[in-house]
């Protein structure tokens, strides 16, 4: 991983702490194989919250919604840390 990828891996990471705010997440260790969905347990609204704070990170060049629009049920499902840092890294490269 480079250091711009572990800089934006890092950033999620952080923004998912920040939205989701609650005292075991702070210690759960989460990793590029952290899933959304069946690990973190996240409430849809709770993702719509970071995704809002990604994008208003890296302004208008990211288009999570566009993008999640294009997945599967079972890819939503499955949806880890490491491919959204994965989209990120890869539009902010184009």
């Amino acid at each position: 991983m480079s250091a711009a990828d572990a800089d934006t891996f890092e950033f999620v990471v952080s923004t998912i702490r920040r939205t989701i705010n609650e005292d075991w997440i702070a210690d759960f260790e989460i990793t590029r194989e952290t899933r959304f969905n069946d690990d973190l347990e996240l409430e849809s609204i709770e993702f719509v919250k970071i995704a809002d704070q990604l994008q208003a990170h890296y302004g208008d060049r990211l288009d999570i919604a566009g993008w999640l629009s294009g997945k599967s049920v079972a890819e939503l499902i499955g949806l880890s840390v490491g491919v959204l840092t994965d989209y990120i890294e890869q539009t902010l490269a184009a």
